[in-house]
């Protein structure tokens, strides 16, 4: 009987190893739980559209450079080459927001087969994230359909690409016509301010015209078209539209931070969203319906 009270008898025989064996059980829980943790988002690592260094490393180039033209429609049209640079490397060349990469075939054969009529409708009036005429509304759409054509043929497509149109030559200014003659002054005639000069009571003075009203400038379409490309799906670490969560930290900066960093540019995103042409005003409207909506 005693060699069966032995067999059965628990090895924990003293307080200390039972805190030991406490211990050591909830190292070994936290340990696994770990390794579940990492194993779980080691998943999300892979992801080109989540890894910022390649978002800046496309974008840096079109917000530095590209888009520095101080005016656009002097320097005449464009290749679609060079608008491709301008307003579509930035998302194109990454595959930023769902957009297919230039040179992927796959992902551009069932785009092509809609023709290119349809592709240049879509980037002319945006669709999705893609913002209309890729946030550059100063393109005419001969230029946008060049750039389509060039990233459909890079891509497995056989489009023509339209011809450049010469420059509109400037029409003659029309000659002046002669000044007509000033009609001599009437004998004895008293200008009217010397006339009430030798009234008793003082002449008023003018009063200065009011100044016009400013334009009410609409937020949502400034968003749309330069910011909703990468706020809407938080491309390159931007936080997401309505996302009170990823807007936090950022609305404790104050209104004023977040304007600076909009017009000026900020890690991956470029000066205004990348359209240089926004005036300062539009950028900060866009900023306001931004901050209104995690309100």
């Amino acid at each position: 009987m005693s060699d069966a009270h032995e067999e059965h008898e628990s090895f924990i025989k003293t307080p200390q190893q039972l805190a030991a064996v406490v211990v050591l059980s909830f190292v070994v829980f936290v340990g696994v739980a770990v390794l579940v943790a990492q194993f779980v988002l080691s998943g999300y690592k892979g992801l080109d559209t989540a890894n910022p260094e390649i978002i800046v490393a496309g974008i840096q180039p079109v917000a530095r450079v590209e888009l520095g033209e101080a005016d656009s429609a002097a320097a005449g049209p464009k290749t679609g080459v060079q608008v491709y640079k301008a307003a579509c490397a930035a998302c194109h060349d990454a595959g930023a927001a769902g957009a297919p990469k230039l040179g992927d075939s796959a992902g551009w054969a069932s785009r092509i087969a809609t023709g290119l009529e349809a592709l240049v409708h879509s980037a002319v009036n945006g669709k999705g994230a893609m913002p209309a005429k890729g946030g550059n509304a100063a393109l005419t759409e001969a230029e946008i359909t060049r750039a389509v054509a060039y990233m459909a043929n890079e891509s497995g497509g056989k489009f023509a690409e339209p011809a450049m149109e010469d420059a509109a030559p400037a029409a003659a200014a029309p000659a002046p016509e002669p000044a007509a003659a000033a009609p001599a002054p009437m004998p004895m005639e008293v200008p009217a301010i010397a006339a009430a000069a030798y009234d008793d009571a003082p002449v008023a003075a003018a009063a200065p015209a009011a100044a016009p009203a400013a334009a009410g400038i609409d937020g949502q379409a400034v968003y749309n078209k330069a910011c909703a490309a990468c706020h809407a799906m938080g491309v390159a670490g931007a936080p997401k539209f309505g996302d009170k969560g990823q807007w936090s930290a950022r609305l404790a900066t104050g209104l004023d931070s977040m304007v600076a960093n909009a017009i000026k540019g900020k890690g991956a995103m470029p000066a205004k969203g990348g359209n240089v042409t926004l005036k300062d005003a539009e950028v900060k409207a866009a900023v306001e319906v931004m901050v209104a909506a995690v309100k």
